[in-house]
């Protein structure tokens, strides 16, 4: 569960190391950000010559949180980090071309089968 003003690390090669959550899509009342959904953010650090540069703003979707999610079998899983991979324009691709770190099989449920795919391992 992440919310408003929440820094996360970017677990793709878009040039983007951190960033913050500013908003979410999907209603005006949404407080809760859960796994596999889409947020807006905002770069907060970059690498130099990278594709992103500090304070752009991007849609994402969230890969890691480290609050535990329960699953529909009953068991739960958590991950170290809160991680978000940046998407491109206004379709579901990610804007890197790898993926850095494990992410959740929920993603795929969610319509990001490029983002599981291109991930080292999915959880």
């Amino acid at each position: 569960m992440l919310k408003f003003g929440t820094f996360v690390n970017v677990a793709d090669n878009s040039g983007a190391t951190k960033a913050q959550i500013i908003g979410t899509f999907g209603g005006t009342k949404r407080k809760v950000i859960r796994l596999g959904n889409v947020v807006k953010v905002t770069v907060k650090a970059a690498r130099p010559h990278a594709g992103v540069k500090k304070s752009e703003l991007f849609r994402a979707v969230v890969v890691r949180v480290k609050k535990e999610h329960r699953r529909e079998d009953g068991t739960y899983i958590r991950f170290d980090d809160n991680a978000v991979v940046l998407l491109d324009g206004t379709t579901n691709e990610p804007k890197g071309t790898r993926i850095f770190g494990p992410v959740a099989r929920e993603l795929k449920a969610h319509g990001f089968d490029k983002i599981t795919y291109l991930a080292p391992e999915t959880l």
